[in-house]
């Protein structure tokens, strides 16, 4: 190359790197240069007054967040739970119950008990201990005679159900609309009982002490009796179902685990409308049942596969022992023999039981029937209705 020409292209590659351009060797030839445009700085003027601002805006929402934590999160989680494990409380005798603070609800709102405490449980999806009655056809002509008495007592609202053992027929009017139990409730109390005997949990033979927060008025003679004076599970069961003794019900279900073990029981058998939610006496009615319910607690009484035989003789004994014989056992023929139990409040007069007539013929009846309070027509009517459904049974 002469001298003159590789000057000149030193002098345009010097002045290209001064520009900017991309240095190269020596030895790599000036002919193939490759023009690079000027580095551009990353933030300008502009770039810079964007990213102050959303800085602020970011700076500002953190700031607005912390100062809300500070100032309600904190104090409580401070109070709450820090406090505690550093300071003892001034008041030691009061103590956070913190399971009811995370469940506001639960005293009112809850259907079992675990551990002594409350809680809200699904339904059951195991497969019911109780078998269904199996329902053949429905027996017209006897749901035609019992409405027809029902509308010579405008003032009672009946429920009836009526299964019969041979055939499957049954007759039913408003038999699943959910009725004041009365003492009725003490038939599912005293399945439970044996039921948690079966389970080895107690015996027949175990023995409690009556003492007055247990005492309860109306039926029954326990209410009576001295303080301390000691009684067996036999003793409680027979007076809770012969004399539909209350203060020997509570004690039952004392025994069992209160209230909420019933109930427990009662959802594993698979009735799901019937349930106790008061001690008795229950003169408010919040006890509550069907007529479906009742006859199927019934019919489950001779399920070898639910209670044992030594069960059911005991249970048969007690509820073949009733001594209110004024309802369901007024209305049947000469001969008939009942297991059952009544049930009577204000507002409310009920029975439920199996009948056994003398020419073989067996069924389950259950009529409760809300009246007006106290009134002597519910009894009538029971009465006569008993007699309508034995002699379209028997006769």
């Amino acid at each position: 190359m002469p001298e003159l020409a590789r000057e000149r292209n030193y002098q345009e590659y010097y002045e290209r790197e001064r520009l900017g351009m991309r240095r190269v060797s020596v030895q790599e030839s000036p002919r193939h240069y490759k023009v690079v445009r000027p580095a551009r700085p990353r933030y300008t003027k502009e770039t810079n007054k964007k990213y102050q601002h959303n800085h602020f805006i970011h700076s500002l929402v953190s700031v607005i967040l912390l100062s809300v934590i500070m100032a309600f999160v904190y104090p409580t989680v401070y109070n709450r739970v820090i406090k505690s494990f550093f300071f003892k409380s001034p008041y030691p005798a009061i103590k956070a119950d913190y399971y009811k603070i995370l469940n506001p609800t639960i005293d009112y709102l809850h259907n079992n008990l675990f551990l002594g405490r409350y809680f809200l449980s699904g339904p059951e999806m195991k497969k019911p201990q109780m078998l269904e009655l199996n329902l053949n056809e429905r027996m017209t002509g006897l749901e035609n005679e019992l409405k027809y008495l029902s509308s010579l007592y405008p003032s009672i609202e009946p429920s009836v159900f009526v299964w019969d053992y041979e055939t499957g027929n049954y007759a039913g009017i408003n038999s699943d609309r959910h009725y004041s139990a009365a003492s009725i409730i003490k038939i599912p109390v005293l399945i439970q009982l044996f039921r948690s005997i079966e389970a080895g949990q107690l015996t027949i033979f175990d023995t409690m002490v009556l003492k007055d927060y247990y005492r309860a008025e109306g039926s029954g003679s326990l209410q009576f009796k001295a303080e301390n004076s000691v009684w067996t599970i036999d003793d409680l069961a027979r007076l809770m179902i012969t004399e539909s003794d209350n203060s020997a019900t509570n004690m039952i279900m004392a025994k069992l685990g209160s209230m909420e073990d019933v109930n427990s029981g009662i959802r594993q058998w698979g009735l799901g409308h019937t349930r106790v939610n008061t001690w008795l006496p229950d003169m408010g009615g919040t006890n509550y049942t069907t007529a479906e319910d009742l006859a199927r607690m019934l019919y489950n009484l001779d399920n070898p596969n639910f209670l044992s035989v030594s069960s059911r003789e005991k249970i048969f004994d007690y509820m073949g022992h009733v001594h209110n014989d004024r309802l369901l056992p007024a209305g049947l023929g000469a001969g008939a023999s009942i297991l059952h139990k009544t049930g009577d409040i204000g507002k409310m007069l009920g029975d439920a039981g199996i009948v056994y007539a003398p020419n073989g013929k067996k069924y389950i009846v259950a009529i409760m029937a809300n009246r007006p309070y106290n009134s002597v027509l519910g009894k009538d009517y029971i009465v006569k209705a008993s007699s309508i459904i034995y002699n379209y049974l028997v006769k």
